[in-house]
């Protein structure tokens, strides 16, 4: 068996270089960065660099990045502790129905502290208008939370627009970039955001480390009481080790260029399954605003993880969920409105940087081997 990872979406491996730039500290700068002392001195510096490598792919200032466990930390601590900070202003939060599970609990689960949140519609794509969020936005909203980039289909969102839309009336604006750093650019003042969600292994570094970046002058409550690291953010002493992992990896993913080979092998990809397979392959998400790594497919009347099953060696996602022997359709694709007898053939590929074209062809091989038969020579 040939293993075959195509799921990056889901997790990275640890790239060479960002595993280079921790080895040392797995041996010295073990001091407390906050202590004060020559133990403390290198840990703080590594700490601070690290801090500044992220800040530099968002192009923003260090003082502006809070490190975290990662992406699920970073979105709660945007959404609740804008909550808490704002709800002398107002309860009212905006987000949409595709978001990740942690955009959407911490809304649900402030809403039983009495917020109001509109979970706004998507397209068959999965895109949000951004009139849609302006026509959502009262007197007493304080959020607007919309991801950069669908961790299910690849789809982007309007950030930009919407960004526009939160600053005419002064609403802070939060995207879970979770899924789009380092695979298309996320300056945060191009983008518009206030805030915004990194997740170390999305992007090559180790799992347990994230960051949020807090726009200067936005207030948040922590989530995490106690002394006054991070800026008085996140109480915790900080990783030196971790953060160096992610600082090395936001380096790393400065450099876009690797994506237009990643793009190729997608579309590729999607050509072939298109070739193989015809109108028994339908594709989830948007045509053309989709991150450049990944394919979300359905096979028409096949239950995506009998699909998956078939696949020797190979990593991938399906996008529906079975339960007590009942196929159940991703909440993601029901918000698209895409059909259970399409939905429930759904399966995500994710392309990363060490994906290549013999990886891509041996998959679709299997495919056509394993599952389904091609179509006539005359089929599209």
């Amino acid at each position: 068996m040939t293993a075959i990872y195509l799921d990056y979406n889901a997790s990275t491996p640890i790239d060479p270089s960002v595993a280079a730039a921790m080895r040392p500290y797995l041996d010295e700068a073990f001091g407390n960065p906050s202590s004060g002392h020559w133990a403390s001195t290198p840990a703080k510096a590594a700490l601070e660099k690290a801090r500044g490598q992220v800040a530099a792919l968002l192009a923003s200032e260090p003082d502006e990045i809070v490190f975290t466990s990662g992406g699920s930390e970073a979105n709660n601590l945007a959404i609740k502790g804008t909550f808490f900070a704002l709800k002398h202003k107002g309860e009212h939060i905006i987000t949409t129905a595709v978001e990740h599970p942690a955009v959407l609990a911490p809304c649900r689960f402030l809403e039983q502290l009495g917020a109001t949140v509109t979970y706004l519609p998507v397209d068959s794509t999965g895109r949000v208008e951004p009139e849609a969020v302006r026509r959502a936005i009262t007197p007493r909203t304080i959020l607007i939370s919309v991801m950069h980039a669908n961790n299910e289909v690849g789809t982007i969102q309007p950030i930009e627009e919407i960004g526009a839309v939160a600053r005419e009336h002064g609403i802070r604006f939060h995207t879970d970039a979770a899924q789009s750093v380092g695979k298309i650019p996320t300056k945060v003042d191009a983008l518009g955001v206030d805030l915004l969600t990194i997740a170390g292994h999305k992007l090559y570094a180790p799992k347990g480390i994230g960051a949020l970046y807090v726009r200067r002058g936005v207030t948040l409550e922590p989530l995490i009481h106690g002394a006054g690291h991070e800026h008085g953010r996140r109480a915790g002493t900080e990783s030196a080790l971790l953060a160096v992992g992610l600082g090395a990896a936001c380096t790393l993913a400065t450099d876009l260029e690797p994506m237009t080979g990643i793009r190729r092998l997608r579309d590729h990809l999607w050509e072939a399954l298109q070739h193989r397979f015809g109108e028994r392959i339908v594709l989830n998400g948007h045509p053309e605003h989709r991150l450049p790594n990944t394919v979300s497919v359905s096979f028409v009347g096949v239950a995506g993880a009998e699909v998956l099953a078939k696949l020797d060696g190979v990593a991938a996602s399906t996008g529906s969920a079975c339960h007590a022997g009942r196929v159940e359709l991703s909440p993601v694709l029901a918000a698209m409105g895409v059909p259970e007898e399409i939905g429930m053939g759904a399966v995500r590929f994710s392309l990363g940087r060490i994906t290549n074209e013999a990886e891509i062809d041996a998959v679709v091989d299997q495919l056509r081997t394993h599952m389904l038969p091609a179509e006539s020579p005359g089929g599209s």
